[in-house]
């Protein structure tokens, strides 16, 4: 999560005369209650990422396989632990009665990492489907920047209270009226950067790990690129949003 994104291809030379002439008015409504692009970002941003609490639910399953394999080396085992801690987490939501969105996440990436491990019959291989994913996500994201079309923009207008509200007969523009404001793609493209970074980092680390069969090595690597590396990522992005006073009209 190293890249400076202040210093990468500003995305924003991409927009015609035209689309900025269009006036910023147009992309974000009057009643939205922030006063710059980056207080905008940063409360759409909290809302799909879910908190801290989505991030450490989204870990438990991994540090569950992890303790399990290396303390038996036994992929069934480890596969179970990986389960029970998603239903622990899913039914402590239910309890509290709270959206099952990050529990039901997990639930997804562990019942795929298992399907992977189980047919191979290779603990190191629970990870391959994490590492492929985040290889692509790292191209994509990337792509995205140099097509000026930052992901990130995409994310925060999915976030958009609009589209929340009424999902059915909301304007299906609004996912992509966020372009036509300067400000908001140069700092999305900045954002998606910093979130390129650590897709490949995690690449870049776990997939020679990986090649070696080292299981204990790509648990420890996946718990620390996950939730402490994703910290830093977010109090990277947290920094960018802070300084920046991008105007939103």
């Amino acid at each position: 999560m190293a890249t400076d994104p202040a210093a990468a291809t500003d995305p924003a030379d991409a927009i015609d005369p035209a689309d900025a002439a269009g006036g910023a008015a147009a992309v974000v409504p009057t009643h939205e209650p922030h006063e710059t692009v980056e207080a905008m970002l940063r409360h759409r941003l909290e809302q799909v990422i879910g908190g801290w609490r989505g991030a450490v639910e989204a870990a438990l399953p991994t540090i569950a396989f992890v303790a399990v394999w290396t303390w038996r080396e036994d992929l069934r085992a480890a596969l179970a632990a990986a389960g029970v801690a998603v239903l622990v987490t899913a039914l402590v939501r239910l309890a509290q009665r709270q959206t099952l969105q990050y529990a039901l996440s997990a639930v997804l990436v562990t019942a795929i990492a298992a399907a992977f491990a189980l047919r191979s019959g290779r603990a190191e291989d629970a990870f391959l489907p994490g590492i492929l994913w985040n290889l692509t996500l790292g191209v994509a994201f990337l792509a995205s920047v140099l097509a000026r079309w930052p992901v990130v923009g995409f994310v925060v207008a999915a976030a958009d209270p609009r589209l929340a509200q009424d999902p059915e007969n909301a304007d299906l523009s609004l996912l992509t009226q966020w372009r036509r404001h300067r400000g908001t793609v140069r700092v999305a493209g900045r954002l998606t950067l910093v979130l390129a970074a650590l897709f490949l980092v995690r690449v870049a680390i776990m997939l020679p790990m990986y090649l070696a069969g080292e299981v204990a090595m790509l648990g420890v690597a996946k718990i620390v690129l996950g939730w402490p590396a994703y910290v830093a990522v977010i109090a990277a992005i947290a920094a960018l949003l802070a300084r920046g006073r991008t105007p939103l009209d």
